[in-house]
């Protein structure tokens, strides 16, 4: 892929709530652009995993600040998507897991697992050129970011895309997942370290009713606009 315009680069910011297709949204405009994509939701659930695997609850703070001093998280992308590396090991399918995705809003909403990854995720971005997505990125991680878009939709919606991506692998009503969904969504706006929030100047875009190649196109035009303004 082609970097996109003729060496000037950006930093794109993508935050919401769950479920809204950020992820998915945030590669392809990667992939459009030429720029790096960075999953920071991957990363808070290696955490998750990690510090369940060992056995950690979300309210150990200490041993929760210590355990993540010792975690080696990387990112990888492939034709297949990104592929995450847990200290060396692949843990892709592992962060995706039913038990994760309960427990992982509980388990960022801890300072030291957020100073940890911010950091990372900032270091990440300095030779800009990346689109970063997840809860506190254009209001907490990169606040200097070039563009800025808060990405939602309705919980209803939410739910019913979870429920499509998750047909046939985990024994899941569309209730259920609209209540945890609901739930994740009140854990996530009242933490107190870097709730969600709609950074000041952030692009409202709401994709109940857009398709992601839609919600996609519009963010590559937004941010080819900032480019085109900047020079």
């Amino acid at each position: 892929m082609q970097q996109d315009g003729d060496g000037e680069r950006i930093n794109i910011a993508i935050d919401g709530p769950a479920g809204a297709g950020k992820s998915t949204v945030a590669r392809k405009v990667a992939e459009q652009l030429g720029y790096v994509y960075i999953d920071t939701g991957a990363m808070y659930r290696a955490v998750t995993y990690s510090s369940q695997q060992a056995g950690i609850k979300p309210r150990e703070a200490g041993k929760l600040a210590d355990h993540v001093t010792h975690l080696d998280i990387k990112l990888q992308a492939g034709d297949n998507g990104q592929t995450v590396f847990l200290n060396g090991e692949n843990v892709t399918e592992q962060i995706r897991s039913r038990d994760v995705t309960l427990s992982v809003s509980h388990y960022a909403a801890n300072e030291a697992v957020r100073q940890f990854l911010g950091a990372a995720q900032r270091r990440l971005a300095e030779e800009k050129g990346v689109v970063m997505d997840g809860r506190d990125i254009g209001s907490h991680v990169l606040p200097n970011a070039e563009l800025k878009v808060f990405l939602t939709a309705s919980v209803e919606e939410r739910a019913l895309r979870r429920y499509k991506e998750l047909a046939g692998k985990q024994p899941v009503t569309l209730e259920q997942l609209a209540e945890e969904i609901s739930q994740r969504d009140q854990l996530d706006e009242q933490r107190e370290i870097s709730p969600l929030v709609r950074a000041e100047d952030a692009i409202l875009l709401d994709s109940t009713a857009m398709s992601i190649e839609e919600v996609a196109q519009a963010i590559v035009k937004l941010s080819r606009t900032k480019l085109a303004g900047a020079k």
